[in-house]
């Protein structure tokens, strides 16, 4: 990974990872290369998803349309090039409305569909790039995975996106997880190129504990995988903590790149300074 001078060995209560230094400090704007399909992004994301329900999340809620677009170019305005969005967010909108600003190959946009079939991926991705205002989508999850058989479920809506892919409609595609069965799952499965995986050290709204859940992220990147971390704030339940919590993500040789919700320019702002101090 870019920036990392060696790899040592230090614990995690009962469990192993190994812990990056870094030959410089890591920034929120370093461009990281994700996956197999060579995704070139930000380090940080901004989330777009806090606490979300009825298509809406506390970002569109607080900020409404134009206020979140002014969020995600003020971002971008300081090195954040990675949008993270889905269907179930209402967020698409808000995208858009910020890509009339920021011209649309400079970001890279990560959306999430609830599409199980291949005709309801069809639907997805027609919808989604008309929504969002684009000919394309740089990563397209499958949403929420909870089941361990969950390949066979969305056997039709994957073989869609790998279609896509292939058409160029879609970057790269993967899954986001809710379940430590369907984490499992993806790291075995070769469709999987990204996962979007829920960690920080405290285990605040994860799929299992940390020394459970961190081998597991180690095998998508033996495969050669990109994992993405989110809830590294525990969705807010960890935000007085915010120094310890960004430690622990960035000395981990597993996550690529991660995403966090901040809901106003201060909060990205804060976290784009805090970064580099944190290691």
């Amino acid at each position: 990974m870019r920036r990392r001078e060696f790899v040592q060995g230090t614990l995690l209560g009962a469990g192993a990872f190994a812990r990056v230094v870094h030959a410089a400090p890591p920034r929120a704007n370093d461009l990281i290369t994700l996956g197999p399909d060579k995704v070139r992004l930000s380090r940080l994301a901004q989330g777009t998803g806090t606490k979300g329900y009825s298509k809406s999340t506390n970002q569109t809620r607080q900020l409404g349309l134009q206020g979140l677009a002014d969020l995600l170019k003020f971002g971008f305005d300081n090195g954040i090039t990675f949008w993270d969005t889905a269907d179930a967010y209402g967020s698409h909108p808000h995208v858009r409305e910020a890509l009339k600003s920021v011209p649309r190959e400079k970001v890279v946009i990560m959306t999430k569909t609830l599409a199980r079939t291949e005709a309801q991926m069809r639907e997805a991705l027609d919808r989604f790039r008309t929504e969002l205002g684009t000919d394309y989508l740089d990563i397209v999850l499958l949403h929420a995975m909870m089941r361990e058989n969950w390949p066979e479920q969305c056997k039709g809506a994957m073989e869609y996106l790998a279609e896509a892919r292939e058409k160029k409609i879609v970057r790269t595609h993967g899954i986001s997880c809710h379940s430590l069965a369907a984490l499992r799952t993806g790291a075995k499965t070769p469709w999987v190129h990204v996962v979007l995986a829920r960690i920080n050290p405290a285990g605040v709204m994860m799929d299992a504990d940390p020394k459970t859940v961190i081998p597991v992220l180690q095998e998508y990147k033996a495969a050669g995988k990109g994992v993405i971390g989110m809830k590294i704030f525990g969705e807010g339940q960890l935000r007085d903590r915010p120094d310890e919590m960004l430690r622990f993500v960035l000395g981990l040789d597993c996550v690529d790149c991660f995403t966090i919700g901040a809901e106003n320019r201060q909060e990205m702002a804060d976290l784009i300074k805090r970064i580099p101090n944190a290691v």
